[in-house]
């Protein structure tokens, strides 16, 4: 299997991974109201679940690069932001289960989306 095939269905979980994570927040916050924290009246959780949806419908139709990487970068940026300030104590960010920030888990997933993508349109396009 070529490694852009690969990349493409490693990308394809991460999403996954990302949608579900973000979804099952945003459930929470519409439900109980104190899923996330919020940018102004934005739950943040929103705008990562956005982050993953544009992204991912422009990995699976194969076009609209730019919609990919602004939208994991944007993401990725908000998820080095909150990760800071969960490290140095002044935020907290939702938790799971086995009381791993989540803000850590998004910025690895957008971090590794980032570069997947880069490394498989390269790999494709050496062909």
């Amino acid at each position: 299997m070529k490694a852009s095939t690969t990349l493409y269905w490693v990308i394809n979980i991460l999403f996954l991974i990302g949608l579900f994570g973000a979804g099952s927040l945003v459930i929470s916050e519409f439900t109980t109201g104190d899923g996330c924290p919020k940018f102004g009246a934005v739950p943040a959780c929103l705008i990562i679940l956005i982050c993953f949806i544009l992204p991912f419908i422009s990995h699976l139709l194969k076009k609209w690069n730019l919609i990919y990487f602004l939208f994991t970068g944007i993401a990725a940026l908000i998820a080095l932001v909150a990760s800071i300030m969960q490290f140095i104590g002044n935020a907290e960010c939702p938790k799971t289960d086995s009381g791993i920030p989540m803000c850590y888990i998004s910025l690895l997933i957008f971090t590794s989306l980032i570069i997947f993508k880069k490394i498989q349109l390269n790999s494709s396009n050496k062909k």
